[in-house]
């Protein structure tokens, strides 16, 4: 499966990060300017519900620890289904957002797929911001059903701790 078509530009390296809202997996009300002064790996997916999603949130969950930065994903999941995800599988170290809501992700950061059978969800991208708040790297996955560079992002974080 190749790269889907996104809505728009994604926020780019060396960009400041614009505004997200999200809603948490307690229907808490969030943004990522919650998290100013930290550094934050954000990552964006489908859903939960997927392998590879699930792969995914898995490896941020045991590799926060290691990075020392918030590590928030970010999918079209609802809550309750991010909830119950991260209650069975012990995510204790990655904040799970669910964009179905606000649409941030989607819309404002581009990053909701626009055509085909995914339309609708998030395409699979990980950013690492500064304290600052500014986008230090982005990672587009070569397509879809492809997991993230995990070692690259947190080595990322990693410099800006």
């Amino acid at each position: 499966m190749a790269q889907p078509a996104f809505h728009g530009p994604l926020p780019a390296v060396g960009t400041t990060a614009p505004a997200l809202r999200y809603v948490t997996s307690d229907r808490q009300e969030k943004t990522l300017a919650d998290h100013k002064g930290e550094v934050v790996v954000l990552t964006a997916f489908p859903s939960v519900d997927t392998k590879v999603c699930a792969m995914q949130t898995r490896a941020f969950n045991q590799k926060a620890t290691e990075s020392g930065a918030r590590v928030l994903t970010i999918s079209m999941d609802l809550p309750f289904a991010l909830g119950r995800f991260c209650a069975a599988e012990g995510i204790a170290n990655v904040e799970a957002g669910s964009d179905f809501r606000h649409r941030d992700a989607a819309l404002v950061w581009g990053a909701g797929i626009s055509e085909g059978p995914m339309a609708g969800v998030l395409g699979r991208i990980t950013w690492v911001i500064d304290r600052e708040g500014v986008i230090r790297y982005l990672e587009v996955a070569p397509e879809l059903g492809a997991e993230p560079d995990y070692e690259a992002a947190i080595s990322a974080a990693k410099k800006l701790l």
